[in-house]
């Protein structure tokens, strides 16, 4: 190779660099030893953090991207260094989250010999296959000079459309190989290309036309509205037309919790004046979400959604998400964003005057469904005990914690506590996963988020199941000095799943309580010596009016703690939707019931 020669990792490392990529997140393998070595060399222009499972660097990839709008890479090596990684990148596919794999392969050389840990039974080094279902593309260069071609195009796909995680397979070989004399620049490719198209004029002006003739319109926001930079322009749509927002998982924080016109979760767990502004909306105007079988009450119709009548506008960047669940009055593929900026400039060109008295009646009722909710629920933020009750230790800990903190919710029962009763003030304010839903997302994801937002305190509410499961960021979070705190909803159980044996199954509960052989008492290790056996502070919390001063406590040491809180699984947080297990049947809806249009 000439001495002017880039080879295939430093051209890969470079190209990373130019985009402006401040971390790369991975475990070490003899496939990526060579990829390794191109980070070393570049040291001081991007950082290599080391986890100890490689599932982790995915779920820190995502939550990074999700807090600071930049993507991040991963490095794997080849067999099952890289076959950890497929949870983290579904879920980060189907929430519309781009990062970069770059996962090691076998040499080309030995490519279809069985070596070692080489994928090859229906296809050589056959890891691509694996993950086809769970990324936008699979890139997998075989000889270096494909390499240039192959990042620019990589990063490309990830960033432009929907977004979302691409794989960049290499062979051992290639990192080495020759690859160019430049590495291709972002500025000639990809820095000038914009995806924030708009929709169809005469579409927007039948937007307009319906939006303004609507008694009874109701705005959905999804994910496509948090993460496509696109809230300010929501929040002058809403407040110009004074429309009320309520929001799907994905969208929780797309609006301030606590302003006049924010309605909340519409969810089978959904608040009542969410879920019944939407199902007995005119018009529902939906920006960047799926219509999910959760948000939907699995589609049952009067619970979340009556469409129709309600006249439905979808508007998305991916016209697949469009009328796939429920028909519409009228779909446009659009980026949001670029969407609602069009709606504001067809109303100053109209010259839409104050239309607070026109929507004066219907907020009057909302507000009078809201004020049902609250006093339906207003006790459970008082209720006390060991162990804590749920939805009062939802009210400890968001209390407790600073206002532009950012919490990062595992999946399990408390996320649904959490999506409920938590009053986000922004995008950041609280993380979750809502499309794959793995366990182990917010324990992670807690680091990635603090490495991208250092100034600001990160916290990790995560299930006793899910941390078991990932208990090895400890070590990462001491390694790398991360002040992250964890606090572990520790129900001695997989509670979510054994509200369903209970709800659905008459109470035939089997794999879902964790329990002592000998005694039959509930058993989990003690996660607080856990914590400190790793270098991390620990404490245990048994009551709710201590576990206030515990989450204060742990944030204010600004350094790596973990809550042990003991907290009651035997409810779990009703709503006003529903759900089906087909074949099981339907939930009922804990407050109101199903509306049926005249």
């Amino acid at each position: 190779m000439s001495k002017n020669m880039l080879d295939g990792g430093q051209v890969i490392v470079d190209y990373l660099i130019r985009e402006k990529v401040p971390y790369a997140f991975g475990l070490c393998g003899h496939g990526n030893i060579q990829f390794i070595d191109a980070l070393y060399e570049r040291q001081n222009d991007i950082k290599t953090i080391s986890v100890h499972h490689e599932t982790v660097a995915g779920f820190m990839a995502d939550v990074y991207y999700r807090v600071s709008g930049h993507p991040v890479a991963t490095f794997t090596s080849c067999g099952p260094g890289s076959v950890n990684l497929p949870i983290a990148l579904a879920n980060a596919y189907l929430d519309s989250v781009p990062f970069l794999a770059v996962t090691g392969n076998i040499p080309t050389s030995q490519f279809n010999r069985g070596a070692f840990q080489e994928l090859y039974r229906h296809y050589q080094a056959d890891f691509p296959s694996t993950v086809r279902t769970m990324c936008k593309k699979v890139f997998q260069p075989t000889r270096g000079e494909m390499v240039p071609l192959a990042i620019r195009q990589a990063w490309k796909t990830m960033m432009t459309g929907r977004p979302g995680p691409v794989v960049l397979d290499v062979p051992f070989d290639v990192f080495k190989e020759a690859a160019a004399e430049e590495t291709p620049k972002p500025e000639d490719w990809n820095a000038n290309i914009s995806c924030r198209a708009g929709a169809d004029p005469e579409g927007v002006i039948k937007a307009v036309d319906m939006l303004l003739s609507a008694e009874r319109p109701v705005i959905l926001v999804g994910q496509g509205v948090k993460y496509g930079t696109a809230t300010a322009d929501l929040l002058a749509l809403a407040e110009k037309l004074q429309i009320p927002v309520a929001w799907s998982a994905s969208g929780t924080g797309a609006i301030n919790s606590e302003h006049p016109l924010a309605l909340g979760l519409v969810a089978r767990n959904g608040p009542y004046q969410s879920n019944h502004a939407a199902r007995t909306a005119d018009v529902l105007l939906a920006l960047g979400v799926r219509f999910d079988d959760r948000t939907s009450s699995s589609w049952l119709p009067g619970y979340s959604f009556t469409i129709p009548p309600t006249k439905l506008i979808h508007v998305d960047i991916d016209p697949d998400e469009i009328a796939r669940n429920y028909p519409v009055a009228l779909g446009l593929m659009a980026d949001v964003r670029t969407f609602l900026r069009q709606v504001l400039g067809e109303l100053s060109q109209r010259k839409v005057g104050d239309t607070t008295s026109a929507r004066k009646k219907w907020l009057a009722t909302i507000a009078g469904y809201r004020k049902q909710w609250e006093a339906y629920i207003a006790p459970g933020f008082i209720e006390d005990g060991t162990p804590i009750p749920p939805q009062r230790a939802v009210h400890e800990i968001e209390n407790a914690l600073p206002a532009d903190t950012i919490l990062v919710s595992d999946i399990g029962v408390h996320h649904n506590w959490l999506l409920q009763f938590c009053k986000p003030r922004g995008p950041t304010s609280l993380i979750g996963s809502m499309g794959f839903g793995p366990m182990g997302f917010g324990v992670a994801g807690v680091l990635g988020a603090k490495f991208a937002a250092p100034d600001r305190p990160c916290v990790s509410v995560c299930g006793d199941g899910a941390f078991f499961m990932h208990a090895s960021v400890l070590g990462t979070a001491v390694e790398y000095d991360l002040p992250v705190v964890w606090v572990v909803w520790n129900n001695y159980a997989y509670a979510s799943i054994r509200g369903l044996q209970r709800g659905y199954l008459g109470g035939r509960e089997l794999a879902t309580d964790f329990k002592h052989p000998q005694t039959g008492a509930p058993y989990n290790p003690d996660f607080a010596a856990m914590a400190r056996a790793a270098g991390v502070a620990g404490v245990s919390v048994n009551r709710a009016s201590d576990l206030a001063d515990a989450v204060k406590m742990a944030v204010a040491a600004n350094k790596p703690y973990l809550i042990d809180a003991n907290i009651g699984a035997d409810k779990n947080p009703g709503g006003a939707g529903v759900w089906e297990l087909p074949g099981l049947g339907q939930s009922q809806p804990a407050f109101g019931g199903r509306y049926q249009p005249s």
